[in-house]
């Protein structure tokens, strides 16, 4: 196999396809027979007994396998060959019905492919266009594999990705090309290509972007250089939109009642506001932090805003925090209109402002809990007036929850 071949797909073909191709059968009318043929041993009753029904409902809505799958090696795998299988499913309709191409699985994708996108097209016979997938004008369907867990491509609303431990399978919620005019399927690999956002823009969790570094900050988990999703620093903090919480931003306390007079372990006590660069991105360990000590967030019986933040999962993102003074403070800015900086207490400007893309923020000239302590008894907070920073007893229930990310 040429390099070339090797980074840019391989043929498709399953056995039986081959056999019947000899004997001068179409293989598209090949697969077909084969795929049906599964199908009703697996759902023959359900064909026989709802044969007149408007619609009906095979194998459980479980795909069905075209073949075996493919082996074979991309320019990410090395010598590590990846195993694809393209699944069918039946979408049917009164008096008709066909096979489409309705999910792809990757197998065996070693820890080399990390960081790389993986492009999924389906080709005819003859042509040399690529077969829409998902929906009239997608004909690629991309899946970015980000350090072991794998997620939809920029573009891809109509496709869904499920992944487990070198392996994701990507469906088509609306599936296009029929199985039988499937002939050819390419799996190509390459460096993820980052998208670079600006000030206000909408963000990959479906929030909006309102702090850039450039260079780079310290974040993930553990709060460290290698933290970010592709494996790096991260460049972007992110909030979440409006209407999170499926209303206003909800007003809780900052912990269970057994720990509202107790040090969370691995948080330091702040005895002033610590607005330094080394706190950007610190908010998501803090929130594992506080999480740990306080239990699983429970929106009825284990309510508080490290948790409810914890708990937020827009855009399909489980990264989302609660962040600490120096990242609430570069918020407030943000929606206040006002130049960011790290080490200025947010004053000034006008709430929700269109400065810098705040006009649907849907900030109130509140008080936001933060994820930094002051105390054993007292958590900082931001007043989104433009008043400034304080510390309050953790046993006040009133000031209030807005979620952020770093990527």
């Amino acid at each position: 196999m040429k390099s070339s071949d090797k980074e840019f797909g391989f043929q498709y073909h399953d056995d039986p396809i081959y056999s019947e191709r000899a004997s001068g059968r179409s293989p598209r009318s090949a697969t077909s027979k084969v795929v049906a043929f599964l199908a009703l041993l697996l759902t023959g009753a359900a064909v026989l007994q709802t044969t007149l029904a408007a619609n009906i409902s095979l194998s459980s809505g479980e795909p069905i396998e075209f073949g075996q799958g493919i082996q074979l090696t991309t320019a990410c795998s090395g010598s590590t060959a990846l195993t694809v299988t393209p699944n069918s499913s039946f979408e049917n309709v009164a008096g008709a019905g066909s096979f489409y191409f309705s999910s792809v699985t990757v197998s065996n994708i070693p820890s080399s492919c990390n960081g790389v996108d993986f492009q999924i097209s389906a080709y005819g016979e003859t042509s040399t266009a690529p077969l829409a997938l998902f929906n009239s004008s997608s004909s690629n369907a991309v899946v970015y594999n980000n350090a072991g867990t794998f997620e939809s491509g920029a573009g891809a609303t109509g496709m869904t990705v499920s992944s487990g431990s070198g392996t994701f399978t990507a469906t088509f919620t609306t599936p296009v090309a029929t199985s039988g005019s499937v002939f050819r399927i390419t799996l190509q690999s390459a460096q993820h290509a980052l998208t670079v956002y600006n000030i206000g823009d909408v963000g990959p969790g479906g929030g909006k972007i309102f702090y850039i570094d450039a260079a780079g900050f310290d974040c993930g988990a553990s709060h460290t250089s290698s933290g970010s999703p592709t494996g790096g620093k991260c460049n972007y903090l992110e909030v979440a939109p409006s209407g999170w919480n499926t209303g206003s931003d909800p007003d809780m306390f900052w912990a269970i009642a057994d720990n509202r007079y107790t040090d969370i372990p691995g948080i330091p006590n702040e005895i002033s506001p610590y607005n330094n660069e080394l706190a950007i991105g610190l908010g998501f360990k803090n929130s594992i932090e506080i999480v740990s000590a306080n239990g699983d967030y429970n929106a009825s019986s284990n309510i508080y805003a490290a948790g409810a933040a914890r708990a937020y999962a827009g855009g399909s993102k489980s990264d989302w925090y609660l962040p600490t003074t120096a990242e609430l403070n570069l918020l407030c800015q943000w929606a206040r209109g006002v130049a960011p900086s790290v080490t200025t207490v947010c004053t000034g400007g006008t709430i929700n402002s269109a400065t810098y893309g705040a006009t649907s923020a849907g900030f109130g000239e509140i008080s936001y809990w933060s994820s930094s302590e002051y105390s054993a008894a007292y958590a900082w907070f931001q007043i989104f007036d433009g008043s400034g920073q304080s510390g309050a007893d953790r046993n006040y229930p009133n000031y209030y929850v807005r979620p952020i990310r770093a990527f």
